[in-house]
C-alpha cells in the first residue's frame, strides 16, 4: 500500500449513470488491495489551491490498474471535474489504496450481507466482484437502495452476477420511481428485515451510504438482534 502521493494515468472512462462515471487508473507499478479500501485523489489548481477527496475502489484490474466510480455532486469541488472533464491520458495524484476496517476477502467464512444507499454501492461492488471471481461459497445478499432505475450503478453486471453466481441474491429498492409493479418508497425497517439474513445466521454486515441512511439501517439491524460487533459501516459526504 502506497501511503505517499504518486502520479497515475487515466487509462479508460465509461458512464454508469447520467451523473456518474467509472474511471480506470494505471499506476507506475503493480497495485493490489482488498475490497472495501479507498484511495485519496489530490487536484491542484493553477493558483496552487489543492483539494483532496477519498473514493472507494470499485475494482482491481491486475497488475497495475484499479477503477473508481464517482457520482457528481451539485456543490462538489472535485466530482464535477472527474465526471465531466477528466479524459483518457490525463494524470492525477493518488495515495493508497488504504483502509483496513471496512474490508472483506473471499477467505472469510459465513454469510455476507451488503447494504448500500446510492453511491455507497461502490465498495460493496468490489466485494461482490471479488466474491464471484473467487467462486466463494459464502451466501451473499445485496440490498441496494436508489432513487430510480436511472440511478442504478453497474446495472448490467449486477444482473449477470445474480444469474451466474448461485450464492448471490440482489434486491434493489426504489425510493422515488420504480419499474412497473415494484414498490416505491424509502427503505423501511420491515423491508430491511425481510431482505437480510436473520440474526441466527450471524452474517458479516457491511453498510455504506449517507450518514442518515447508515445510522438508521444499523440501528434497525441491532434492534432485530444482530450483533453490533459484526456490523461495519462506511459513510460518504454530500
Amino acid at each position: 500500500m502506497k501511503r505517499t502521493w504518486q502520479v497515475v494515468e487515466v487509462s479508460a472512462v465509461r458512464p454508469e449513470t447520467a451523473r456518474a462515471r467509472t474511471v480506470r487508473l494505471r499506476f507506475p507499478d503493480a497495485v493490489v488491495g482488498v475490497p472495501g479500501q479507498h484511495v485519496d485523489l489530490r487536484l491542484t489548481a493553477e493558483d496552487g489551491y489543492q483539494a483532496v477527496r477519498s473514493y472507494s475502489v470499485a475494482a482491481w484490474v491486475p497488475p497495475r490498474e484499479l477503477e473508481l466510480t464517482v457520482e457528481e455532486l451539485d456543490d462538489g469541488e472535485v466530482s464535477p471535474f472527474l465526471v465531466g472533464v477528466l479524459s483518457v491520458g490525463d494524470q492525477l495524484e493518488v495515495r493508497g489504496p488504504v483502509g483496513g476496517w471496512f474490508t472483506w476477502t473471499p477467505d472469510l467464512a459465513g454469510p455476507l450481507q451488503l447494504i448500500a444507499g446510492g453511491s455507497g454501492v461502490v465498495p460493496l461492488m468490489a466485494m461482490l466482484r471479488s466474491h464471484s471471481e473467487a467462486r466463494s461459497a459464502a451466501p451473499t445478499r445485496l440490498l441496494y437502495s436508489v432513487r430510480s432505475p436511472e440511478h442504478v450503478f453497474y446495472r448490467g453486471e449486477l444482473a449477470v452476477i445474480e444469474q451466474e453466481d448461485t450464492q448471490v441474491m440482489i434486491d434493489i429498492a426504489y425510493s422515488r420511481e420504480a419499474p412497473d409493479g415494484q414498490r416505491v418508497g424509502r427503505l423501511t425497517h420491515e423491508a430491511v428485515t425481510a431482505s437480510c439474513f436473520p440474526p441466527a445466521d450471524a452474517p458479516a454486515i457491511y453498510i455504506c451510504g449517507s450518514t442518515g441512511f447508515v445510522e438508521a439501517v444499523a440501528a434497525w439491524l441491532v434492534e432485530d438482534g444482530h450483533d453490533a460487533g459484526r456490523i461495519r459501516t462506511e459513510r460518504y459526504g454530500g
